[in-house]
């Protein structure tokens, strides 16, 4: 007798969407994993009812009844499954497995029948559809119609949007169609804001959607109202509530995770994430009696609510939305925390080690369940050796890189994912690894409740130090636990001398990577830091070195540069005589080619080059050589004087058009006239006064006009020293293309003697 009965390719169908997933059937109840989600769905056997086989499209459905009237379908089953269904639930449930006939005449008309949360449209006593009125949105009547609106699926290919239901009009005094719209509307999901919220929190600040809301809390729905978006969120759509600790320790990150997303425009968010003041006090009162909370949430919640602003809220989320609260688990970090700081992409954020899974905060954000996980990579960082990678690469597919983690992280994380047994790349670990797949239970349905458990423990640890009388010491411990020293190795620059501290040597040593002695670490480390203090100072003394020396600065002309123009060859000119080599050269140019047949032009020459070398014998070539120099120099006598008799001519022409440049002499400097007086009656000797003044007036000026004609002639001279260097630095040019010019003449002329 089987204990356990698991059905692997099975189907749920929610909101008109089939979810894939695995079925297991226990003697405790029904599981079902949603593979694409992780959640799990829970039947406890004493819950069941009644349950049904039906043939489907894709088969058989598995349709089970709770006696509250929640419907779950399960489809994907085979014929050959139903004796080894209904045996199972028989023998373990108590209840017998009911085949059922749909209706297939295809008529509209029939009877409704109500039954829990669905309602089935019979024809002759036979089921032509159902509807499970929890995906009822909204429901409006007229005289004798009843129109129903409906929840809608993004991950559904077709949506069932409306459904009209027409009822005649009877002699009987009962209101047919007001009955039909009660008990509709008694289990439909309608999300309408009407009545008063159990609480309102104002001004929450929210990382994903970005902005503040104000979160209104109702029954069955939460509502974020914005400054321009409004979002209803019912609790059913609620997976998983978590709450995450800063790295600075006075904020939280309180995240919801919702499926089917939020929707805005193009943009789903999957999680809603809400930044919470770890500091800050919240007191509140519900808008609820004592009765009606002790009759609907049994005693977890008190109308009157006083505490840290984080725990309020938590466990408002908790009891309302009824799905546990998952914190950071056994991972610490070597400061003591349970975050690492890191970067996905480009934008920096923190990833929580959880105790099934890992989840990123904030942009974007990422939960990444263990049973997704296929293998996890510890890579080297693409920049400083500072720094580390994490990989995450899941089943289908996806590969998270999460990079820049500092190197003192790597030993915690590495312990952390040994001990839950995750593969590793490039490492053998088939026989210690876990398949997360095969466990069925999500993160917090097996083990116990973290959330609970830590805030018991500070609850406790809150009445010990109460008792012990420790409030009174407060300000000396946290005078006490804060060492600068500490802290400022653990915020080292990738420059500091102190990069290198106690807590990454500990935690490399954890790792298992490195495993030398610490006195060696150590000198190891003052050779480094020895190394960079040389490096900074070589550094600083080029600096200096390069801000002593002055810039030198290049004069410009204000005359304007003349244009370059390509010399014009004359084909008059005599062309220069070979070199010996080159006549050699040219009567064994075809010896060598015999010799090596297939030989490139290049390689010739280099051939040649090493015979030439060789030989020993070259007076022959020389001889010729000096021989064509002979007549070269002669041809050009005869080629210089043509020039001559030509350049005579135009040379005259142009001096006779020159114009005549005035010529400046300087005046002599005339002596400086006496003013001592003589005697009077000394004849000419004698000089009055106005005289005496006048001339030494006329004596400054010509002074000044001396000093302005020799600043004149400073500046015409340097003007002609800087257009004399132009000259200089156009002739020297003017060389250089001309020696080009020979070289391209001697290029051709081999060219041509390759070619004969």
């Amino acid at each position: 007798m089987t204990e356990v009965l698991e059905f692997k390719d099975v189907a749920q169908e929610v909101k008109g969407a089939m979810n894939d997933g695995r079925l297991k059937l226990s003697r405790q109840g029904v599981v079902f994993k949603n593979n694409k989600t992780g959640k799990i769905e829970q039947v406890q056997a004493t819950d069941l009812e009644v349950a049904s086989w039906i043939q489907v499209a894709r088969g058989h459905e598995l349709k089970l009844f709770q006696k509250n009237g929640t419907v779950f379908k399960f489809d994907g089953f085979k014929d050959t499954d139903f004796e080894n269904l209904s045996a199972f639930i028989k023998r373990n449930y108590e209840i017998s497995l009911e085949e059922k006939e749909l209706s297939v005449k295809g008529w509209n008309w029939g009877e409704p029948n109500f039954n829990g949360s669905e309602m089935s449209f019979e024809v002759n006593n036979k089921s032509c559809f159902s509807i499970p009125l929890g995906n009822v949105a909204h429901a409006t009547k007229s005289k004798n119609e009843v129109v129903l609106e409906f929840h809608q699926n993004d991950d559904s290919e077709v949506s069932l949007m409306e459904m009209r239901f027409f009822i005649p009009p009877t002699d009987t005094e009962q209101d047919r169609v007001q009955q039909f719209h009660d008990n509709v509307i008694a289990k439909a999901d309608v999300i309408q804001a009407t009545g008063d919220a159990i609480v309102k929190l104002e001004q929450i600040a929210c990382l994903t959607p970005r902005g503040r809301y104000d979160i209104k809390l109702y029954p069955t729905f939460m509502q974020f109202h914005g400054k321009t978006f409004d979002y209803k969120i019912p609790y059913t759509t609620v997976l998983r509530l978590f709450l995450l600790p800063h790295k600075d320790q006075r904020q939280v990150f309180f995240v919801i995770s919702v499926d089917p997303p939020i929707v805005q425009g193009q943009t789903r968010y999957h999680f809603l994430i809400l930044s919470l003041n770890k500091e800050e006090d919240l007191t509140l009162n519900l808008n609820m009696t004592e009765e009606e909370i002790q009759e609907k949430y049994d005693g977890r919640l008190q109308q009157e609510m006083t505490g840290p602003y984080h725990e309020i809220v938590s466990r408002l989320m908790k009891a309302l939305v009824g799905t546990k609260i998952t914190v950071p688990g056994s991972f610490k970090g070597p400061s003591g925390s349970q975050v690492i700081p890191c970067a996905y992409k480009s934008n920096s954020g923190y990833l929580y080690p959880l105790e099934r899974g890992f989840i990123y905060v904030h942009k974007p954000p990422i939960h990444v369940r263990f049973d997704e996980v296929t293998c996890v990579n510890f890579a080297r960082g693409t920049g400083s050796s500072r720094y580390f990678d994490f990989e995450i690469e899941t089943r289908n597919g996806n590969i998270y890189v999460f990079s820049n983690i500092d190197k003192d992280e790597y030993g915690p994380l590495f312990d952390f994912v040994k001990n839950k047994k995750l593969r590793m790349k490039n490492r053998n670990m088939k026989e210690d690894t876990v398949n997360y797949d095969e466990i069925f239970g999500s993160e917090d349905e097996d083990e116990h409740d973290a959330y609970l458990v830590q805030v018991k423990a500070e609850g406790r640890e809150k009445d010990e130090d109460y008792v012990m009388g420790v409030e009174d010491d407060d300000d000396d411990e946290d005078d006490d636990d804060f060492n600068p020293l500490e802290s400022a190795s653990s915020c080292a620059e990738e420059y500091d001398s102190n990069v290198s501290t106690s807590n990454s040597s500990d935690s490399e040593d954890e790792g298992g990577d490195s495993q030398n002695d610490p006195e060696v670490k150590e000198e190891d480390e003052e050779v480094e830091e020895g190394e960079i203090k040389t490096e900074r100072r070589a550094k600083k003394r080029m600096k200096e070195k390069k801000e002593s020396k002055p810039k030198k600065v290049r004069k410009v002309s204000s005359k304007p540069r003349k244009p370059r123009t390509k010399k014009v060859k004359d084909k008059n000119k005599p062309k220069r005589p070979q070199s010996a080599y080159m006549l050699w050269l040219g009567e064994h140019r075809e010896q060598i080619k015999s010799e090596y047949p297939g030989i490139s032009i290049t390689d010739v020459s280099k051939k040649a080059g090493v015979m030439w070398g060789k030989l020993d014998d070259k007076s022959k070539w020389n001889k010729m050589y000096l021989g064509e120099k002979e007549k070269y120099e002669e041809a050009m006598e005869i080629y210089k004087k043509e020039l001559a008799e030509k350049g005579s001519a135009s040379s005259d022409d142009e001096e006779d058009n020159k114009p005549l440049k005035k010529k400046t002499k300087s005046k002599p400097k005339e002596s400086k006239a006496n003013t001592s007086t003589s005697m009077a009656g000394s004849g000419s000797n004698y000089k009055s006064a106005e005289f005496v003044e006048s001339s030494t007036d006329d004596e400054e000026n010509d002074e000044d006009d001396d000093e302005k004609e020799s600043k004149k002639s400073e500046d015409e001279e340097s003007v002609k020293s800087e257009s004399e260097k132009e000259e200089k630095e156009e002739e020297e040019e003017e060389e250089k293309e001309e020696e080009n010019e020979e070289e391209e003449e001697e290029e051709e002329e081999e060219e041509d003697m390759d070619d004969d």
